[in-house]
């Protein structure tokens, strides 16, 4: 397929590029750089649709980095990043003839909220905090691709190991120095995903049409904070002693904390699974073993 790719610089766009053409696929970036194949301004509305022609899908992961303090400046960015650039995609998508056939949007298990101990597959009720009213909003800014009858996906994705980039890699440090350990309690759920099975999912729901919405991006079985540091520690071969209190993390990052480092999701990839896709990271050590020593 001919593919237009949205946030090829970003932490999973940097990745899937060069697995997609290995694939075989043709790959058309799209940004704002004078070296991207498609020039678009998000912010603007603004997009070079001719040069959209004849793209087979569009896989778009552009988005704000929501890893940072919630000021009132950032909140806006975080939420036009995603709902701008998702409407622009999707409206550029139904303008095209012969339309593509898919669409495959990044989103986040931030939607569903701070759900406690909660199961939680794609039929699950969405939460109702920042992260996941902008969820919510970031998935319905697609509809005019739905509109148009294309298969649109949007991959709700939990934290991806990756030490290039991401939460993996803003801990290893103090993991490395034995100064690591549990946020919190340590009882909030954590959704995770290893960066070998985010490039086969992407690519799944590229060449799998029986699937369609929402899709939890996550490996299978979900851990604990406590248990991933404690994973962690394992792995880098150094103690985890070291818990950062709730307050402190409350009074560093403010709701960003309360929003991504102590919100609870157990998310579980109940279509995933039901459509035939096999994890290369079930489970999590080797999964981090793999994401560390890569």
């Amino acid at each position: 397929m001919r593919i237009g790719v949205t946030g090829a610089t970003g932490l999973i766009g940097r990745q899937l590029l060069p697995a997609l053409r290995a694939a075989g696929h043709d790959v058309v970036c799209i940004g704002r750089g004078r070296d991207t194949d498609v020039r678009w301004d998000p912010a603007a509305g603004a997009i070079d649709t001719a040069a959209c022609a004849g793209i087979d899908a569009f896989v778009h992961l552009a988005g704000a980095n929501v890893g940072e303090r919630w000021t009132a400046v950032h909140r806006r960015e975080i939420r036009n990043s995603r709902v701008n650039g998702t409407a622009l995609i999707a409206r550029t998508a139904a303008s095209l003839s012969p339309p593509p056939r898919a669409l495959v949007c990044a989103s986040a298990v931030g939607i569903y909220g701070d759900a406690g101990d909660a199961v939680l597959d794609e039929s699950g009720a969405t939460g109702h905090d920042f992260l996941a009213d902008v969820g919510k909003a970031w998935e319905a800014s697609a509809d005019a691709a739905r509109a148009a009858g294309i298969r649109t996906v949007h991959l709700r994705f939990g934290v991806v190991l990756d030490r290039h980039g991401g939460a993996l890699a803003k801990m290893m440090p103090a993991f490395r120095l034995g100064a690591g350990g549990r946020l919190g309690s340590g009882r909030q759920w954590m959704s995770w995903i290893a960066m070998e099975d985010v490039l086969g999912i992407v690519r799944f729901a590229l060449e799998h049409a029986v699937l369609d919405g929402a899709v939890n991006a996550v490996a299978p079985v979900p851990v604990t904070n406590a248990e991933f540091t404690a994973a962690l520690a394992r792995v880098v071969r150094r103690p985890a002693l070291f818990p950062v209190p709730a307050f402190a993390l409350n009074l560093m990052f403010g709701e960003m904390a309360r929003g991504t480092l102590l919100a609870s999701q157990r998310a579980v990839p109940r279509r995933l699974l039901a459509a035939g896709y096999v994890f290369r990271h079930a489970a999590l050590e080797p999964a981090l073993r793999a994401a560390v020593d890569e």
